[in-house]
């Protein structure tokens, strides 16, 4: 199933996503990009010898995941697996140089969000730096000033997709905050599993309390 449900529903990307297009804060600046890139850390179990190459952070065990989320919420891109250590930076240029990564590259002239943690090349849009970025920086405080920080707040909005697909995902499956003690290569296995029935719900209008809403800010 999640090498169907973890995937675009549309390869070309030939209609701006709805979320993009009736919002005039997005349209028509964003109008050519098709999702953010971003990296969650899941909980690891691992034996005591290996435990130092899977710390993140945190200071706990864990996975680091990368995904590609749309403005859906849905997660068309994920690579799980990587030892809580291994640095982002690392990660994504694994993805996107490897063959066998199977990443999704954005057609012509359409592009991902990246954020500031990120290198951008082109077809990987990040904010400016040195001024401000997350929108809690701006909620609250003053209005943008310049058309750096309009356009970083306008980009960390669209960017909070993937991260609330993210709290949607570890709310409704506790699984991925209390990894059983399996086998590393199940412990993958479960968090591929989960976000293929996060899709699953997403796309067929299933009922569900953690549903999360769409691009805000």
């Amino acid at each position: 199933m999640g090498k169907d449900l973890i995937q675009p529903t549309d390869p070309q990307y030939r209609k701006v996503p709805e979320n993009i297009k009736k919002d005039r804060r997005f349209y028509p600046y964003f109008k050519d990009c098709i999702g953010a890139i971003d990296g969650t850390h899941i909980p690891a179990v691992v034996p005591a010898f290996d435990q130092i190459r899977f710390i993140g952070r945190k200071g706990t065990t864990t996975q680091n995941v990368l995904t590609i989320c749309n403005f859906n919420m849905e997660f068309v891109y994920v690579w799980a697996g990587w030892k809580g250590q291994a640095h982002d930076t690392r990660i994504f240029y694994e993805a996107i140089g490897r063959h066998d990564a199977h990443f999704p590259h954005p057609p012509p002239g359409k592009y991902y969000l990246v954020d500031a943690g990120y290198p951008n090349p082109t077809s990987y849009l990040g904010p400016y730096k040195e001024v401000r970025y997350h929108l809690p920086k701006f909620q609250g405080g003053p209005s943008p000033t310049g058309y750096r920080e309009v356009f970083n707040r306008a980009h960390s909005s669209l960017c909070s997709a993937i991260e609330r697909a993210f709290g949607v995902l570890k709310q409704k499956w506790g699984i991925l905050t209390y990894m059983p003690s399996y086998p590393c290569e199940k412990q993958v296995q479960i968090v591929v599993a989960a976000m293929t029935l996060h899709n699953y719900i997403r796309r067929n209008n299933v009922t569900d309390t953690t549903r999360g809403g769409g691009v805000g800010g």
